[in-house]
C-alpha cells in the first residue's frame, strides 16, 4: 500500500500537458491540471525529505542557510535539530515549546547572508536581511506574519575541540525557517471546507513535511478538517460540527481505509457532507473509506465515485479570449484555440473600456465599463446569448476598474465586484452598486486599485495602497460580505494588478526594483516566482484563466496590458490581425483590456 500511495503522489507532481513553453520559469512550483482548477493537492515539492544537520562547513554564510532549514520536518524533533547548530553556552537562548505549540517563523531572504570576521580566533557575525512571510503552525497553516524584524544577526565561533565546523553563540529567540526550506522539505496539500450554505467546497492550503510517512497523511488530513479552517479563511466557510474529533489514527491497507470519529448529532446529511470533504481532501486515494462514529460504521465512501458525483466546481467550457478594440468587445483568434462570438448585442457593445463575461447555467453574465467624455459607468446585463438589456450604474466615476463576477452556486442572484474611484463596490444583475466594507484587524491605508476572485467565488485578492491582500467572501442571496484581510508579502512594490492564476495561485504586477514586472505567488504568499521581470511599462490590466486543462488552453494562462496587450501562453504581443469581426470602418487602434470567457 505504501508503495502504491507514493507512486500516486509522485504522479500528481508531473507537469500538465501543454504547460511547457507557457512562460513559466524553470524553478516554478509544479502545478497539476484537473477537476476544474490546477490541483496542487498532495504534491511533493523538493528533492529531499530530511532537513540538513550541522555539517563540518567553515563557511559561515552556508552554515546559517543550513540553520534556516534545520527546523523543517517533524515538529517533535524541531528543537533537537536546531540545537545541533547552537553552542552549549547559548542553548538557553531558544526556549522550547510543546510540539503542538511549535510555530516556525517563515522568512524570505532578500539577499545572500552577509558575513564579517570579528576576531582572529574565528568569531564571525552573520546578518540576514529578510521579509517576514508568515507563521507556519502545527496544523500546516501559514498565517499572517507576526514578527516585525527585517534583519537577523547571528554570531558564530569554531566548534569545540574534537568537532569540526561552526556553532552559533548568539541568535534570535525564534524558530526560523527560510521560504527555500519550506519549498524543499514540505509538500503542499489542499483540503476543503463547505461555504456558508454548504453548496460549494472552498479550498484551504496546507503544508505537510515530506518526512511524514505516507500512511500518516490520511490521519493528518482528518485532523486538519476537524480542527477547522485557516484563520484568515474561517469567516467565509463552515466548520465541521463542534465536538467532531478523531478517536485514533486512520488505518488502512490496500485500498480500504478506516476513519473513526466522535461527531455530535451525526446525521446522515452531516456524514454525507464530511464524506465529500474527505474525498476531495484526499485526492491521491482511490479506494474505499469506512467512516465510523464512535466505533460504529456509518458510511462507506467510494472515494473516486464520490469525487465524480460531487465535483468541486461546475464543468468549465473551453475558454475563449476577448479584447476591447475601437471601444467594442471583439474575439481573439490565437493559435488553435476556440474563437467565440461576442455574447453582447451590437447596440450595447459601444464605448467599452473593459469588460467581464461569465456564465450562470445557460445565461450569460455581462459587466461592461463604458466611457462618456471624462466619466465612466458600469453597465450590467444578464440573459440568453447575446445579452441585449443592460442597466447602468446610477453614478458616474472618474475611473472604474475591471469588473469581476463571483462564481456563486446561487444562480438566482448573480453578483460581482468592481473598484470605482479607489473604493470597492458590489454590483448585481441590475447594476445596483453598493459599497463593500472591508473589516480589520489589519491596518490598511490607501485606495483599492484592483480586485480578483477565485474560481470557487469565496476568496478574493485585493490591491490596496499598492500592497497585496486576500480575504474570504460570503455570498448569501446576492449579498456580499468580505472578511478580514490577510496580507501577502512580496518582493514587488507599488502593485497595480492581480488575478487568480490557479486554485491556490495568484498572478500580479508591480515594480521589481526599477522594472515593472509580473510575478506569481501562492494564496498565502509563501512561494514567489518571477514570470516576467521587465514588462517594458507598468501593467494596467491583468486577466488570467484559473481553470484546468479544458481544450487546447492550459491553466496558468494570463494576458495583460502594459501600453500594448500581451499574452503568456503562447508568449507574444496581441496583434491587430488576431482581433476578429472588426468592421471595415473601425478606427485603427491597438487591442486593449484582454480577458477570458469560460
Amino acid at each position: 500500500m505504501r508503495r502504491r500511495l507514493v507512486t500516486m503522489l509522485l504522479a500528481g507532481a508531473l507537469l500538465p500537458a501543454g504547460l511547457a513553453g507557457c512562460g513559466i520559469p524553470d524553478q516554478t512550483a509544479v502545478q497539476v491540471d484537473g477537476r476544474g482548477p490546477a490541483g496542487e493537492s498532495g504534491s511533493l515539492n523538493g528533492s529531499g525529505s530530511q532537513p540538513p544537520t550541522r555539517s563540518a562547513t567553515e563557511d559561515p554564510k552556508q552554515f546559517i542557510r543550513d540553520y534556516l532549514a534545520a527546523a523543517a520536518g517533524e515538529r517533535e524533533q524541531a528543537y533537537d535539530r536546531v540545537k545541533q547548530f547552537i553552542a552549549n553556552e547559548a542553548q538557553g537562548r531558544l526556549r522550547k515549546k510543546q510540539s503542538s505549540e511549535v510555530e516556525l517563523t517563515v522568512v524570505r531572504l532578500l539577499e545572500s547572508p552577509e558575513s564579517r570576521l570579528l576576531t582572529n580566533q574565528g568569531l564571525w557575525q552573520v546578518k540576514v536581511r529578510v521579509q517576514q512571510v508568515g507563521v507556519l503552525r502545527a496544523d500546516g497553516t501559514l498565517e499572517a506574519p507576526a514578527a516585525p524584524e527585517t534583519e537577523y544577526v547571528f554570531q558564530l565561533r569554531p566548534a569545540d575541540s574534537g568537532s569540526q565546523g561552526l556553532v552559533i553563540t548568539d541568535l534570535p529567540n525564534v524558530l526560523l525557517l527560510s521560504d527555500e526550506a519550506l519549498r524543499q522539505y514540505y509538500g503542499t496539500h489542499t483540503i476543503y471546507f463547505w461555504n456558508s450554505d454548504q453548496s460549494r467546497l472552498v479550498p484551504d492550503w496546507r503544508y505537510l513535511p515530506n518526512a511524514v510517512p505516507v500512511e500518516r497523511r490520511v490521519t493528518e488530513v482528518v485532523r486538519w478538517l476537524t480542527g477547522g479552517p485557516s484563520e484568515w479563511l474561517a469567516p467565509g466557510v463552515t466548520k465541521v460540527p463542534d465536538g467532531t474529533a478523531p478517536i485514533n489514527n486512520a488505518t488502512g491497507s490496500d485500498d480500504r481505509w478506516e476513519v473513526n470519529l466522535t461527531m455530535p448529532a451525526a446525521s446522515e446529511d452531516r456524514l454525507a457532507k464530511l464524506a465529500t470533504q474527505l474525498a476531495w481532501s484526499l485526492p491521491e486515494l482511490a479506494g474505499q473509506l469506512d467512516l465510523k462514529i464512535q466505533n460504529q460504521k456509518r458510511r462507506t465512501v467510494d472515494l473516486r465515485q464520490e469525487r465524480a458525483d460531487h465535483p468541486v466546481y461546475p464543468t468549465l467550457r473551453a475558454p475563449e479570449r476577448y479584447c476591447v478594440y475601437d471601444g467594442a468587445i471583439h474575439p481573439l483568434a490565437i493559435a488553435s484555440e476556440p474563437v467565440g462570438a461576442v455574447p453582447v448585442a451590437a447596440e450595447a457593445n459601444r464605448n467599452v473600456v473593459s469588460a467581464a463575461l461569465g456564465r450562470s447555467d445557460d445565461e450569460v453574465l455581462a459587466a461592461l465599463v463604458t466611457r462618456s467624455g471624462q466619466q465612466q459607468r458600469l453597465l450590467v446585463g444578464t440573459g440568453p446569448n447575446p445579452v441585449r438589456v443592460f442597466n447602468a450604474s446610477s453614478h458616474a466615476y472618474r475611473s472604474v476598474g475591471r469588473p469581476i463576477w463571483l462564481r456563486s452556486a446561487d444562480t438566482r442572484h448573480p453578483s460581482g465586484l468592481v473598484v470605482a474611484d479607489g473604493t470597492l463596490y458590489r454590483f448585481d444583475g441590475g447594476a445596483g452598486m453598493s459599497r463593500v466594507t472591508i473589516p480589520g484587524p489589519v491596518p490598511v491605508s490607501g485606495s483599492v486599485t484592483a480586485v480578483a476572485a477565485s474560481l470557487d467565488g469565496h476568496r478574493i485578492a485585493l490591491i490596496i495602497g499598492g500592497a497585496l491582500y486576500v480575504a474570504p467572501v460570503n455570498v448569501d442571496g446576492g449579498e456580499v460580505t468580505v472578511g478580514a484581510l490577510r496580507p501577502l508579502t512580496t518582493r514587488l512594490t507599488r502593485l497595480t494588478a492581480v488575478d487568480w492564476y490557479a486554485e491556490n495561485q495568484l498572478v500580479f504586477a508591480g515594480n521589481d526594483g526599477r522594472q515593472p514586472a509580473i510575478y506569481q505567488t501562492t494564496v498565502d504568499g509563501a512561494w514567489e516566482y518571477a514570470l516576467n521581470r521587465d514588462t517594458g511599462a507598468p501593467v494596467s490590466h491583468l486577466a488570467a484563466y484559473p481553470g484546468g486543462a479544458v481544450g487546447p488552453l492550459p491553466s496558468l494562462s494570463f494576458m495583460y496590458q502594459a501600453t500594448a496587450a500581451y499574452r503568456n501562453n503562447p508568449i507574444g504581443k496581441i496583434e491587430r490581425a488576431q482581433v476578429r469581426d472588426v468592421a471595415a470602418d473601425a478606427k485603427p487602434s491597438d487591442p486593449s483590456a484582454p480577458f477570458f470567457f469560460y
